[in-house]
């Protein structure tokens, strides 16, 4: 089932059931003639509990939609909200507690430390912070992403998928409001990127996380509650219950409108959607 961004306006869910949101999100790099508009003016939701997947051509804003949401990177315009707090004009230090303490990462680059072993990189943000993990909880996210016997292994030792499960573990540790994840399974091969696409997953059903992946692939957008299409820096488009087949046949009708038009604006949407996803059946 697939509904229009338009008709899914931000606002339907109270603040309490959002994870992230933005307004007017508007991000700049350059100035006047040479200035790129990477996101135009976006609204939207991330509803705690879901697992929403963002994908676009090369160049849509996605990445940079997300690093917004993170507080990786700063905005031209607009405003983005952590859970209750306002992230827009915060300062550095601020920031960085802010993400150590609330948000998980997940990269394409697994950004092990290569002389730590694995329980090491995945506890090294919490030690950073000076906090001891939850044992039971570390107990549990080393159990669900199979990585018991391989905690004293260093990254040279592990598997890519291995090395990306430990890259998950420790976006998981702290215990945060919400994960980003960046092409996640970009480096993996098929096996390895379904076994971590799978413990997203479960992530979110099991465990109450809630997870945000930029994905060029619809069958990893597929393992989502929610898809959001974006195209020149607006949100244009979304899929709720996703299959790869809708994901794939979504974006071909994209690239169709945009060669015709030939003026790179995939629909006449407005930049606006609620990630908000049914339960599925």
């Amino acid at each position: 089932m697939s509904t229009p961004a338009a008709q899914h306006a931000p606002g339907l869910s109270s603040a309490e059931d959002l994870a992230a949101r933005a307004r007017g999100l508007t991000k700049a790099y350059g100035s006047g003639d040479t200035a790129v508009l990477a996101l135009d003016a976006v609204d939207v939701d991330v509803v705690r509990g879901r697992f929403t997947a963002v994908m676009g051509p090369s160049g849509s804003g996605k990445s940079t939609l997300m690093h917004c949401l993170a507080g990786l990177d700063t905005v031209s315009a607009g405003q983005v909200w952590l859970g209750g707090t306002e992230i827009t004009g915060l300062r550095e230090r601020e920031l960085t507690r802010l993400r150590r303490d609330r948000v998980g990462f997940m990269f394409q680059s697994f950004n092990l430390i290569p002389t730590l072993n694995a329980v090491e990189n995945i506890t090294l943000p919490m030690d950073i912070a000076g906090r001891k993990p939850d044992r039971k909880w570390l107990d549990q996210v080393v159990d669900a992403l199979g990585l018991r016997d391989r905690l004293g292994h260093r990254p040279s030792q592990l598997s890519g998928g291995q090395q990306q499960r430990v890259a998950c573990a420790r976006a998981l540790v702290s215990r945060p409001e919400l994960i980003f994840a960046d092409e996640p399974t970009g480096n993996l091969d098929s096996r390895a990127g379904l076994e971590v696409l799978a413990f997203l997953r479960r992530a979110v059903d099991d465990l109450g996380q809630t997870v945000v992946m930029v994905t060029h692939d619809p069958g990893a957008a597929a393992h989502s509650d929610l898809v959001l299409f974006l195209a020149d820096g607006r949100i244009v488009d979304e899929i709720e219950r996703p299959t790869a087949e809708a994901v794939l046949e979504r974006m071909k009708r994209f690239d169709l409108i945009r060669s015709r038009s030939g003026t790179g604006t995939a629909t006449g949407t407005s930049g606006t959607a609620t990630a908000t996803a049914t339960e599925k059946d």
